[in-house]
């Protein structure tokens, strides 16, 4: 953890931390050391007010700062339209929502517990998001989903019988379709897929993709090897997370 604090991306979420927490002490104290029981609910600033998602484990907390305070997700001008593939227990959601837009998400999320979770951590701002508790990939079908005691590593692919369910799969391009068909435009898609990042993008149809504004996704498992929809995206790697900007036509 405190070789992670040193990287420069970091710089921003220590210093957020302070604003951000109202009790930043235990934050800190969770987040850097571990510390703190769980389930917990932790407080956070945000421009609508105070929120308290629950948290069930110290990897919550890990996603909770790099959400609100290391700003992964942020755009130049908040997001109306998100579609969020691996919404876990709702914290990325929870920051999308929290801004002053009043924005919509579409969430997908296969794990039944996460979930679940999500549900209570959105309840608040009922209307404005909806969940398909399935997997997103390039191609749709029946998947092997990889559980773990966490929630937050889940992935499809193999994994011990008692740690792997069966879930339905949506295919990127109707996914996208979809949000489109709705709302015309999608300002930011979010990918966090533990492995399937690099793969869903690439087969992301560019005639869609003139309508999405941003993609911003994890790169930690793989790195872009060039870059991706150049004729519509410029590309910037920040750590794990790589963001792709719509150019200006």
């Amino acid at each position: 953890m405190w070789r992670a604090l040193r990287e420069p991306s970091h710089y921003r979420a220590a210093a957020n931390m302070l604003r951000r927490y109202p009790r930043p002490v235990d934050a800190v104290a969770r987040y850097v050391f571990g510390r703190g029981a769980y389930p917990a609910n932790v407080a956070v600033r945000t421009p609508v007010g105070r929120v308290s998602p629950r948290l069930y484990a110290p990897d919550d907390m890990l996603t909770l700062n790099e959400v609100f305070c290391r700003l992964d997700y942020a755009l130049d001008e908040p997001a109306r339209v998100v579609v969020d593939l691996g919404s876990n227990i709702g914290l990325s959601a929870l920051y999308f929502l929290t801004r002053a837009s009043r924005p919509f998400c579409h969430l997908y999320e296969p794990d039944p517990r996460n979930a679940s979770r999500l549900r209570d951590n959105l309840e608040r701002f009922g209307g404005r998001w909806e969940l398909a508790e399935a997997a997103v990939a390039p191609r749709a079908g029946r998947v092997r989903f990889a559980t773990e005691p966490t929630g937050r590593y889940g992935r499809v692919g193999d994994a011990p019988s008692d740690a792997a369910i069966t879930v339905d799969c949506l295919a990127i391009n109707d996914v996208l379709d979809r949000a489109l068909s709705r709302t015309g435009t999608i300002d930011l898609v979010k990918i966090d897929t533990e492995g399937l990042e690099l793969a869903t993008v690439r087969a992301m149809d560019p005639t869609l993709l003139r309508r999405v504004r941003a993609i911003v996704f994890e790169a930690f498992d793989e790195k872009p090897d060039g870059p991706l929809h150049p004729a519509l995206f410029t590309q910037q790697l920040r750590g794990s997370v790589c963001r792709l900007t719509r150019r200006r036509d």
